[in-house]
C-alpha cells in the first residue's frame, strides 16, 4: 500500500509540473499579444506609417491607375528594351491607334520616336481630337476680324489655329533647336510644296512644306517629332497636321515675273522662349492641368499689335485675287452659242 501511495504522489506532482508549464506558456502567449496591442495603440503613427509603406510598395508594383476626374496621369516607361517592350504592348491593347496618336501628340511624340520618352503624360479622359487638352483660348475677341491665323509657341511647342477668333486646331511642333532657334514675330505665309529637299541635307524629304520666312528658308512641314525643339530653325508637325495646314493657308500672289509680292499670305506668329534643359512642359500638367494654358490676357497683350496689320494685309489679297479672278474671266474667250437643230 505504501508504494502503491507514493507511485500515486509521483504522479500528482509531475501532473502539476505540466499543467504550471501549460499555464506559463499561455499566459507568455497572452503577454506577448496584449504588449502588440498596446504597442499598436500606444503609437498610431507607426502603425499608420506601416500601412502607408505597404501601400506605397503595392502600388509601385502595379501599372498607374487612370484617374478619373479630367487630370493627367504618368506612365512611366523602364529603362530595359525588354521592359519597354511589354509596356507598349500593354498599351497597344489598353488605347486603340486614334488614341495613341493622341496620347504621344500631347508627349510632343510621333510614333516612330515613342522610344525618347521616359515618362507620357496620359489623360484620363482621351479626346482625340486634342481640343479637350488645348492650351490656347477657344475664343480670342481680338482675331475676329482675322479670318486666318496660325501662331506657335515656342515655350509649349505647339500651334493653334484661328478663324475668326475661333481657334479651329491645335498640335503638338517641334521647332528649332537652341543653336539654330526660329525666327519670332510675325510673318506671313508664301509660297508651298507637297515635297521640299532641306537645303541643309539632301536626305532630308519635307512633305507638305509651306515656307514662312522665303529668304531663310524657314517653314512648317512633316518631320519627326522627338518631344524637344530639334529642328534647324523650321516649325515640324505631324504628317497629318502637315496636309491640313497645307490645304488651310493661303500663299502669296507675286506681280508678273515672280520678282516681287503683290499679296502676303496667311498670318503666321512665334512667339516666346523655351527653357532650354528644364523640365518638359507638358510634365507639368501632372501636377496642374492648367500650367501650358496660355491666358486670354497674354495673347492680347501679344497680337493687339498687330492685328491691324494683319487685317491690311487680309483686305489686300482679297482685292488682288479679286482681280485676277475678274482678269481670267474676261480673258477667257466667248462661249459659243449652241446651234439649234434643223428640223
Amino acid at each position: 500500500m505504501k508504494n502503491i501511495s507514493v507511485k500515486k504522489s509521483f504522479l500528482y506532482a509531475g501532473f502539476c509540473a505540466v499543467l504550471m508549464v501549460s499555464c506559463k506558456k499561455e499566459i507568455e502567449k497572452i503577454s506577448d499579444t496584449f504588449k502588440d496591442t498596446v504597442s499598436s495603440s500606444e503609437n498610431p503613427v507607426a502603425e499608420k506609417d506601416s500601412v502607408k509603406k505597404d501601400s506605397v510598395v503595392k502600388k509601385e508594383s502595379m501599372p498607374p491607375a487612370m484617374q478619373e476626374n479630367g487630370f493627367y496621369n504618368a506612365l512611366v516607361l523602364p529603362k530595359d528594351k525588354k521592359l519597354r517592350d511589354s509596356v507598349y504592348a500593354e498599351f497597344s491593347k489598353k488605347y486603340n491607334e486614334r488614341e495613341r496618336y493622341a496620347i504621344l501628340a500631347l508627349n510632343r511624340l510621333d510614333s516612330k520616336n515613342k522610344w525618347n520618352a521616359d515618362t507620357l503624360v496620359v489623360p484620363a479622359k482621351i479626346d482625340t481630337t486634342l481640343m479637350a487638352y488645348s492650351p490656347f483660348p477657344m475664343q480670342l475677341d481680338v482675331l475676329s476680324g482675322v479670318k486666318k491665323f496660325v501662331i506657335f509657341s515656342y515655350p509649349i511647342q505647339a500651334y493653334g489655329v484661328y478663324s475668326n477668333g475661333s481657334l479651329v486646331k491645335w498640335g503638338p511642333t517641334s521647332m528649332g533647336k537652341k543653336s539654330a532657334q526660329t525666327t519670332r514675330g510675325l510673318t506671313f505665309a508664301n509660297w508651298k510644296k507637297k515635297l521640299s529637299i532641306s537645303t541643309v541635307s539632301s536626305e532630308w524629304k519635307l512633305p507638305y512644306n509651306f515656307n514662312i520666312h522665303n529668304i531663310g528658308g524657314i517653314g512648317w512641314h512633316q518631320y519627326d517629332l522627338p518631344g524637344y525643339p530639334a529642328s534647324h530653325s523650321c516649325l515640324r508637325l505631324l504628317m497629318k497636321d502637315a496636309q491640313w495646314l497645307y490645304s488651310y493657308a493661303d500663299t502669296w500672289i507675286l506681280n508678273p515675273g515672280g520678282a516681287t509680292t503683290k499679296a502676303k499670305g496667311t498670318p503666321v506668329m512665334v512667339f516666346g522662349d523655351y527653357k532650354w534643359g528644364g523640365r518638359k512642359p507638358w510634365r507639368k500638367l501632372l501636377e496642374d492641368p492648367n500650367a501650358n494654358n496660355i491666358s486670354v490676357e497674354e495673347m492680347n497683350r501679344l497680337l493687339e499689335p498687330n492685328v491691324e496689320k494683319m487685317i491690311k494685309e487680309q483686305d489686300n489679297r482679297e482685292r488682288v485675287a479679286d482681280s485676277i479672278k475678274t482678269a481670267k474671266a474676261m480673258a477667257a474667250p466667248a462661249e459659243k452659242p449652241q446651234e439649234l437643230p434643223v428640223n
